[in-house]
């Protein structure tokens, strides 16, 4: 019978936890798709508590076998969840569930309210997470599609709009900028929770990606309009950009100003010498965002969907 001693992780588990991760990306994808950095960033997010929100199982060996772990998002009712055991391992999944799913009620109630909705992020391919979800409760709420396209040599930058001006954000003022524009232009996407100015800039400081740099705010007239901001998420893995996000104040939509954006990110994505540049589009976005993309010339390569479940 298999034993199983579960602890509290801490800031130095990232290449323990992360060899568990690897294994169950390999047996699902046939692939690691996870770097160490991601799992390191985790450990570090500033609205997760290493002493409360999560767990790693360990054999004798000291080897882990389980991951869990669930995350406040913001003040919100909203809690991101994940429960992932090394393929062959038996007698601890139903476990580690009933810990996470508990936490996420603690969660929800310690912030006031009387429920909590649960979000589990899981890979299309893996059918027998989907079933899992499934038996506890969960039903799909939507679908990632992951994008990407690859670079043959140089990309030539977009023409400057009439009127529009690129400011980057190593300003603070830019910063500001962009966080007003991405609170203000995801207000309707699932599974957004608003966060202050402070609570924005910590979390993504926070990231081993993070760039200041490569935040870029386009204004027309001098108005803040739009913003892009990439990071290095995907450089270890996959030497790739990454535009974590896009967004747009409606009342500047359909002005072309998030396809520039797009395109700007590409040229100098190709010009740091990266193959390529990687998103996630949420395949129920409130505006046009999958197509964009596809006319942009990227390509679609993986899905993830998001099962949710209220407690």
């Amino acid at each position: 019978m298999n034993t199983h001693q579960l602890r509290r992780p801490t800031a130095e588990d990232a290449a323990l936890i992360h060899d568990l991760v690897s294994a169950c990306d390999l047996a699902v994808l046939g692939r690691v798709d996870t770097p160490i950095e991601d799992v390191a960033d985790e450990l570090v997010e500033p609205e997760f508590d290493l002493d409360s929100d999560g767990w790693i199982a360990e054999d004798a060996g000291g080897r882990a076998v389980g991951w869990a772990w669930a995350c406040r998002k913001a003040d919100s009712d909203n809690v991101d969840v994940e429960v992932l055991v090394r393929p062959g391992t038996e007698g601890l999944s139903a476990g580690l569930w009933a810990l996470v799913l508990g936490r996420a009620k603690e969660i929800a109630t310690e912030l006031g309210h009387a429920a909590a909705t649960v979000d589990i992020g899981i890979y299309r391919d893996d059918e027998a997470k989907r079933a899992e979800a499934a038996g506890y409760g969960f039903e799909p709420g939507t679908s990632f599609h992951r994008m990407r396209i690859d670079f043959a040599g140089p990309v030539t930058a977009p023409d400057p709009l009439p009127g529009v001006t690129l400011r980057t954000g190593e300003d603070e003022a830019v910063r500001r900028q962009a966080h007003h524009i991405h609170q203000e232009g995801f207000a309707d996407h699932f599974g957004f929770v608003k966060n202050d100015y402070d609570a924005w800039h910590a979390r993504r400081q926070a990231q081993s990606g993070n760039d200041w740099s490569q935040v870029i705010v386009a204004s027309v007239d001098g108005e803040p309009a739009a913003m892009i901001q990439s990071t290095n998420a995907f450089v270890p893995d996959e030497d790739c950009g990454y535009v974590g996000t896009l967004s747009t104040l409606p009342a500047h939509r359909g002005r072309g100003l998030g396809r520039h954006l797009l395109l700007e990110s590409f040229a100098r994505d190709a010009a740091r010498g990266r193959k390529g540049t990687i998103l996630h589009v949420d395949s129920n976005n409130t505006t046009p965002a999958l197509g964009l993309y596809t006319s942009a010339g990227m390509r679609p390569i993986m899905v993830i969907d998001v099962w949710r479940r209220r407690i």
